[in-house]
C-alpha cells in the first residue's frame, strides 16, 4: 500500500505541474509491475547461476571413455 502511494506521488511530481492525475496513475502503474517483476527477474538470475554453477561442476567432473582420448601419432 504504501510502495503505491509513494509510487504515486513520485510519478505526479515527474509528471510536472498540471498532470496529477496522470503522473500518480503511471507512479502507481509502475509500481505494480515493480512488484511483480522484481520476484521474478530474482527467481531467473537464482535460477541462471545455479544452472551454470552445475554445469561447471559437471564439466569439470567429465568421464570420457577411452576411444575418445587423442591416438599417439603412428610412425
Amino acid at each position: 500500500m504504501l510502495g503505491k502511494l509513494a509510487g504515486a506521488w513520485l510519478g505526479e511530481k515527474i509528471a510536472g505541474e498540471g498532470q496529477g492525475a496522470k503522473g500518480a496513475i503511471l507512479g502507481y502503474g509502475a509500481a505494480s509491475l515493480a512488484k511483480r517483476s522484481v520476484p521474478t527477474l530474482a527467481a531467473l538470475a537464482l535460477g541462471g547461476w545455479a544452472f551454470r554453477k552445475w554445469r561447471r561442476k559437471r564439466r569439470a567432473n567429465a568421464a570420457y571413455p577411452s576411444e575418445a582420448a587423442p591416438s599417439s601419432p603412428a610412425d
